[in-house]
């Protein structure tokens, strides 16, 4: 197949030293008094080597697929953003921290970046480049990007220009120590059942051992957590704090993340909790909430600053964003309606904002009909994505702080990590307790009954899940959006039975169609920004492999179950006593196989070559009418005990009546039939929700696959006569690449 991008061979997780800088779970800090050595550069890489060997990193000393990458040209600009003032007021020396994905092979192992203004004088600006993620060919694919903006005057733009340099500056890292000595400190008090818990920052930052997110000259970023305290030392056994302290250098802007979790996996007696919470940082009372119930396996986020908090908005290029494959192929051509942007600035207040809210998700997932949860992304975050609104990035980065109020994080108090299939390989939430058996340990992993109030508002499930962090993540490389994605994707493989996934694998075929879809699309995100040397990356690396090798057994190497391309695994055959599948639901997976391409996992590529025949045929075989391409079921076999159809002509002629199927596809006397015009396809093909809008990410990734005309099928789909408005609900608005 024709895939416009380098392959992504799946390797093994580096260690965090690799980079020389922090990863999502390394880079600890032991020793918070002690002066840190200089980080070698502001892109905390060690310094440049001499020319490699072919296939060697020079940064790393590790191998890659590919051979040698020529060197990014000095000078060359990869991408500019816009920094857009929001207080109406001058601000002098903003510091900015923004996440940045690249193009695979752009920037070659060994390439280092500044930032500049886009225009007067060509000086570099302060900078710092933390490497997070590499392509297989060993090229940066995304990092974390801190600068200053010397002046921003009031109600401006200010573009900058990310940009290839020689050589950077060496220079000591902002300093825990440092930091200290100026008295920092935040308190975190929750009062339950009459008794007040606490968790000072800084009692953290100087006994307990640190984790180091960023580090350089321009901002270190530290985390810590433990659980709250009584006044006589006394533990909470449930309710932990976890902060994180992004100090910049100077210490005239501390940015803080107070996370309150409830969620230990293995701890007796989860159960929602009831308290009052205050917060206080750098002397001032910044937050309280009185009668607060916190869901059991659940969290909260709230963000705050000591110091100048700059009142700023970054812009991303979205051009850019969607070259670099890491977003699927959205049509940039669509105008998001001012009126629904100021719409979600309105809608954006009570509950929804307050911690325990979910902001625009919808709290019945597995709800019936069409919801802006549903797609590739979700409504609120294509909305952002295709405008860089101010208004839509709040409501959609404040949606994503809200994915932790879901009763779907189980945290391992051992490893302080999302606990792993590894570790636990017969955990699960859908099976019973003598399901859970370890044989190898002799132990059961069942998690602990709930105890008490343990009801929560909301329902979860993967074939309704929304994208709640990923894109979040890349545009600002905030640990707690990466969490939450390792939260969710890891909930999606251990929620089953034990046997249905093959324990350890993770497998996820056992699912509806559409929560394969969704959830591998989850897993392919979490293996592809997982940072290089966080522990969970090659845990995510490997269970997806284990799935694409599941899906390439099943339906590549060996001989399949049926010759039309359609999945038939898990909960298939739902409609009309077992005969009729869903088409819509089959197209959703059908696209994230392909974006899973798109993305670099080559594996997903044979897949996606055989499932894209079931959308293509629909649109060209002449056995069977396009019109009805994007019908809501089709019979594929005559019971529940019969073999699936082999040609077009059976499903066809058993699903239609043959008044209809005795008229000529698209003629007059069909639409007519209808009550229709000619060119108008049936499944609410004016809907942007409606399926015709479902087979259109279908069909826009299988017009790469060069097999039975991709191309061809896409023409036929584009040319229909009625097409919905995506401008104001923008999910399925997925074009082929170019």
């Amino acid at each position: 197949m024709t895939m416009n991008k380098t392959r992504l061979i799946i390797i093994a997780a580096l260690t965090a030293t690799l980079w020389g800088c922090g990863g999502g779970g390394g880079g600890t800090d032991t020793t918070p008094a002690a002066t840190p050595a200089p980080s070698g550069n502001t892109n905390n890489d060690p310094a440049p080597a001499p020319a490699p060997a072919p296939t060697t990193d020079p940064y790393t000393g590790g191998t890659y697929s590919g051979g040698t990458v020529p060197a990014a040209q000095v000078g060359a600009t990869v991408v500019g953003l816009t920094i857009e003032e929001l207080s109406g007021v001058e601000q002098t020396s903003v510091p900015v921290t923004f996440g940045q994905v690249f193009k695979p092979g752009e920037i070659p192992a060994g390439s280092l970046l500044a930032v500049r203004l886009a225009t007067g004088t060509q000086s570099l600006l302060p900078n710092q480049v933390t490497k997070k993620a590499t392509h297989a060919d060993g090229s940066l694919r995304h990092a974390i990007i801190s600068t200053r903006i010397p002046t921003l005057a009031a109600n401006s733009q200010q573009d900058i220009e990310i940009v290839v340099v020689d050589s950077v500056p060496v220079a000591q890292s902002v300093r825990l120590a440092d930091l200290l000595a100026t008295n920092f400190d935040g308190v975190v008090s929750l009062t339950v059942a009459s008794t007040p818990y606490t968790a000072s920052i800084a009692d953290l930052l100087t006994t307990t051992q640190s984790q180091t997110w960023l580090s350089g000259p321009e901002v270190t970023e530290w985390i810590v957590s433990a659980p709250l305290k009584a006044a006589d030392g006394t533990e909470h056994p449930h309710l932990t704090a976890r902060f994180n302290i992004r100090a910049y250098a100077s210490f005239d802007s501390v940015r803080v993340d107070v996370i309150i979790e409830n969620n230990w996996a293995y701890v007796p007696n989860p159960q929602n909790f009831v308290y009052d919470a205050t917060v206080s940082l750098c002397g001032n009372n910044v937050y309280s909430k009185t009668g607060l119930t916190h869901y059991h396996h659940a969290r909260w986020r709230k963000t705050f600053w000591c110091g100048n908090e700059p009142a700023i908005h970054v812009k991303h290029d979205v051009d850019y964003l969607i070259d670099s494959y890491a977003i699927p192929s959205y049509d940039r051509n669509l105008v998001i309606p001012e009126s629904d942007l100021a719409s979600m600035e309105a809608d954006w207040t009570g509950s929804k904002t307050e911690p325990m809210g979910i902001g625009f998700a919808r709290a019945d997932m597995p709800g019936t009909g069409a919801a802006p949860d549903i797609g590739p992304l979700p409504r609120w975050t294509t909305r952002y994505l295709l405008s860089q609104d101010k208004r839509a990035k709040a409501t959609t980065l404040g949606t994503a702080d809200s994915a932790g109020s879901w009763s779907i994080h189980y945290r391992d108090q051992t490893s302080n990590l999302p606990v792993t299939l590894v570790d636990h390989p017969k955990m699960t939430i859908l099976a019973n307790y003598s399901d859970t058996y370890n044989s190898s340990t002799g132990q059961y992993e069942a998690f602990p009954a709930c105890s008490g109030d343990c009801a929560t508002p909301y329902r979860h499930d993967s074939p309704h899940q929304p994208s709640l962090t990923y894109l979040p993540y890349l545009v600002t490389g905030d640990h707690y959006y990466l969490e939450e994605l390792m939260f969710w994707t890891n909930y999606n493989m251990f929620e089953s039975n034990p046997n249905y996934r093959e324990t350890g694998k993770g497998l996820l075929g056992w699912g509806q169609v559409r929560g394969q879809a969704w959830a591998m699309r989850a897993l392919g995100q979490a293996a592809y920004i997982t940072p290089d040397s966080d522990p969970l990356k090659s845990y995510f690396a490997e269970r997806l492999q284990y799935n694409l090798d599941w899906y390439n057994d099943k339906y590549v190497t060996n001989t399949p179950p049926n010759q039309l391309g359609f999945l038939q695994n898990g909960y298939t055959f739902i409609y009309t006593s077992g005969r009729g599948i869903a088409p819509w639901m089959d197209d959703f997976f059908t696209w994230s196989m392909g974006y899973l391409a798109e993305l670099g996992f080559s594996d997903a590529e044979p897949v996606l070559a055989w499932k894209a025949q079931f959308p293509i045929n629909r649109m060209l075989n002449t056995e069977y009418c396009w019109i009805f391409a994007s019908t809501y079921n089709l019979n594929m076999r005559n019971d529940s005990a019969s073999p699936v159809y082999t040609s077009w002509a059976e499903v066809y002629n058993n699903r239609y009546d043959p008044a209809i199927t005795s008229l000529s596809c698209d003629s007059q006397q069909m639409a007519d039939y209808l009550g229709t015009q000619t060119g108008e396809m049936t499944g609410y093909a004016d809907l942007p929700t409606g399926y015709t809008s479902n087979l259109q990410p279908a069909l826009a990734v299988s017009a790469n696959v060069s097999i039975q005309n991709g191309q061809a099928a896409w023409a036929k789909f584009d040319s229909r006569s009625v097409k919905p408005d995506y401008s104001t609900y923008p999910n399925f608005a997925i074009v082929p690449r170019n």
